[in-house]
Order: C-alpha cells, then structure tokens, then sequence
C-alpha cells in the first residue's frame, strides 16, 4: 500500500509536469506539527495534550486561474499524541507516522496570499509508544492504516519563499476496535520554497 501511494503521487506529479511545464511550481516545504486526537474515547485521561514533531515533503503548485491554483503535496507527518505525563516529568507518547497527499484548492485573496482547502489521504508507516528515548514498537493490527482528513488553512507567498498554517481535521477512527472514538487533528505550521 506504501508503495502504491507514493507510485500515485509520482504519476500526478509527473502528469502535472507534462502538460503545464510552463506554470507549473514545484518546491520543498517542512515544519512543526502540533497533534492531538479528538473524540470522547480520550476524555478520561489526565494529559490529552499536543505531540511535537514535524513534517517534511514536495509540493507542486498548478494555477488555474490567476486566483485559483491546485496543490498536490507528499509529506512525511510525524503525528500522535501525550498520553499522561508521569511523577518523573517525562511525557508518555503515542507515536503515529504518516506517508500524506493532501491536494488543495488555494484561492489568493491579495498578491501572496491565499486560503487553503482539501482532502488529505495518509497511510500509517510507524506506530511506536514512547517515554524519553525509549522507543517501543506496537502491534498494528488494531489500527487503521488508511487515515482521511480535510486541511483548512493559509498561506503567505514572498517572490519563491513561503510561511503556511493548516489544521488538518481527521475524519476517520484511528483505531479499529468498536467503541475507541479518536480521530487525528493536526496544527501544521511552515515554510517553504518554490523552484
């Protein structure tokens, strides 16, 4: 499945290549991920708080218009969430890594900048439980690989440089036992560059 969403997104962007060379941007982004689950499988614990990580990946930008453009992304999102944190002080982590091809709409309000819409398809690459540097990998057979959400969001365009924030709101359970309600939701925040 990992290689058929990476095979997917070569084909759209190499597609996006050959028939519009000319307006077609392509670029390099990266930044901070602040994620957390929603849902009321979680209301119980004492510290629901934010995992910091990052995330990382290529870009395409096809206009459509001179407001309107498409953008097919791929990125390596490092998501998850703090289960507890304990007497020592360390956070107790549940660590979920995602392969991610958001395509959004963006519609430029002013020179620059634009609002961000779209769906997001990831598939789950790493699933570990973490305290400190310790690092346990986990079983995944309880939960779903495939994760659907939608991206609502920002962003501010200086000459080929780019700053970006975006909620991505998750859509489907997270684990697949009946009953556990957690859906990721994800504060990304960046920057760019276009070639």
């Amino acid at each position: 499945m990992k290689k058929s969403i990476v095979l997917i997104a070569m084909l759209l962007m190499g597609t996006v290549y050959t028939t519009a060379q000319e307006y077609v941007m392509f670029g390099i982004k990266g930044g901070v991920n602040f994620s957390s689950v929603t849902g009321d499988a979680f209301s119980d614990f004492e510290d629901e708080s934010a995992r910091t990580a990052f995330h990382l990946g290529l870009l395409a930008e096809i206009p459509i218009s001179d407001r309107f453009s498409l953008q097919p992304e791929v990125l390596y999102s490092a998501q998850g969430y703090d289960v507890v944190r304990i007497e020592d002080g360390q956070d107790v982590e549940r660590r979920f890594d995602y392969i991610s091809v958001p395509v959004l709409a963006k519609l430029y309000l002013i020179d620059g900048f634009a609002l961000e819409a779209g769906p997001q398809f990831s598939y789950l690459v790493e699933n570990e439980l973490g305290r400190g540097d310790d690092e346990i990998e986990l079983s995944d057979d309880y939960l779903n690989k495939f994760d659907f959400s939608v991206g609502l969001g920002a962003s501010w365009k200086l000459s080929n440089f780019f700053v970006y924030g975006r909620y991505n709101v998750g859509l489907t359970e997270i684990y697949d036992i009946e009953g556990a309600d957690a859906k990721n939701g994800v504060i990304q925040l960046g920057v760019g560059l276009l070639f």
